[in-house]
């Protein structure tokens, strides 16, 4: 299994534009768009509470599980 990001769903759902939201958060557009694609490995939890809050949602509505293998280092870098 591995964790997918949901936060466009959850942006579409707002109405929100992203820029809106990393402006609102107080991180970069890169890093949220990073985020959004689910290019990052891990995320803060004080960055997670930021984006529930912005959004009026809870972590399980940005976070989801997919079935199958998850991807490790090894096979991401060959």
């Amino acid at each position: 299994m591995r964790i997918v990001v949901t936060l466009d769903v959850m942006l579409a759902r707002r109405k929100m534009k992203a820029k809106d939201l990393a402006e609102r958060i107080g991180i970069t557009e890169a890093n949220l768009s990073l985020l959004r694609t689910g290019k990052v490995k891990g995320v803060r939890f004080e960055t997670l509470a930021k984006l529930c809050e912005a959004l009026d949602c809870k972590p399980a509505d940005l976070l989801d599980l997919e079935a199958g293998e998850a991807s490790t280092d090894a096979e991401e870098s060959a």
